[in-house]
């Protein structure tokens, strides 16, 4: 939970700090299938591959993330967890991560699909209503949802903390951007904001299914109808992902009217990060940019380091200089402000953020 996510074209970097105030270091290489020239790189379908994998791949990094931030979980599996592990055979870890993606799939089935039908359905069984209107009051009662949604995990403590990671990252793509000096202060002065991040896509996804839903149809059927909403489901993230590329890649008054309710939600999805929060997005990102083999290299340099000082606390020594501890919540209160970011060219090889395809837009 402590750390930041860095995604570019050939791997995956995490930086995460460690209760000692020290930075660990995690590199993996990663290549996404939806490539140039293939079915999986076509528009629309690169979108939905996107998104599988960023959710996939966004639950292995939270786990890892707590782990190395001393947050793992220590409680015994349940037997359940021990057969399906035993019968699968696959590591017990690859299995809780699975077990949450299903179950974070069906919460989000039953939020944000089943939840606004019976919804409006009850709203439609006390008035008259057209379908138009009726597949359209569906669309802005999920679009409620999402948005308190957001604002209740914005109120738990540990989001909060996440959502700080969230804008260090963003600044800190921000002020490599702007071609300024990586630096946590020089970071500190750019905007929290991003065009291509994942808030923006969400947002789409909503905003589009409203419009989708609307030519398809109402059903009177409650369970055809939310059948086919689960069924367009894919569709409708492969067109969101579409206009999000198109937005980020153009800057006029028609990409900036798509971009602005996803910016104006990431004052809530992004808060002011701490000096030390900065200090973790800009490692992390230092190792996205590094090639394959030197990313490699610097993760096991890392990890010998930490072999030497906690080979140096058994022994009683005192162990070497670590990076300061990170900063009170009271601190975090009063981080600096923002500045406006840079629209400069995006880098050769971009390193992208924990965004997941919204980052992977911009390409």
């Amino acid at each position: 939970m402590e750390g930041v996510m860095m995604k570019s074209p050939t791997g995956i970097a995490m930086a995460v700090r460690e209760p000692d105030g020290n930075i660990a270091l995690e590199y993996r290489p990663f290549a996404s299938r939806a490539k140039k020239g293939t079915f999986l790189g076509l528009p629309i379908v690169r979108g939905v591959v996107a998104f599988v994998e960023a959710i996939s791949e966004g639950m292995g990094t939270l786990t890892r993330s707590a782990e190395l931030a001393g947050e793992s979980i220590e409680e015994e599996p349940s037997k359940f967890e021990k057969w399906l592990a035993e019968k699968l055979g696959k590591s017990l870890e690859k299995v809780i991560i699975a077990l949450a993606v299903i179950l974070a799939v069906v919460l989000s089935v039953g939020l944000f699909f089943l939840l606004p039908q019976l919804i409006s359905s009850g709203i439609f069984s006390l008035l008259p209503g057209s379908d138009l209107g009726k597949s359209l009051t569906e669309g802005l009662v999920r679009l409620l949802i999402f948005i308190g949604y957001i604002l209740f995990c914005a109120s738990v403590k540990d989001v909060r903390r996440i959502f700080m990671y969230h804008g260090a990252e963003h600044k800190t793509i921000a002020c490599y951007e702007a071609e300024a000096e990586l630096t946590p202060e020089n970071a500190m002065h750019y905007t929290r904001l991003h065009p291509r991040c994942g808030t923006n896509y969400l947002f789409l996804v909503m905003a589009v299914s409203i419009l989708f839903f609307a030519v398809v149809g109402w059903n009177a059927n409650f369970w055809v109808r939310l059948l086919s909403r689960l069924l367009f489901l894919p569709l409708v993230a492969g067109l969101s992902y579409e206009l999000l590329r198109f937005a980020a890649k153009y800057d006029n008054l028609l990409t900036r009217i798509i971009r602005a309710p996803g910016m104006a939600l990431q004052y809530i999805t992004t808060k002011e990060p701490t000096r030390d929060m900065l200090e973790v997005a800009i490692a992390a990102f230092h190792l996205a940019m590094l090639p394959e083999e030197e990313a490699l290299a610097a993760v096991k340099e890392n990890r010998a380091e930490k072999a030497a000082r906690e080979a140096q606390a058994a022994q009683g020594e005192a162990p070497g200089e670590g990076r300061p501890a990170p900063e009170t919540a009271a601190q975090e209160e009063t981080s600096g402000a923002e500045a406006p970011a840079s629209e400069e060219a995006a880098p050769e090889r971009p390193a992208q953020g924990a965004d997941g395809p919204a980052q992977e837009a911009a390409e």
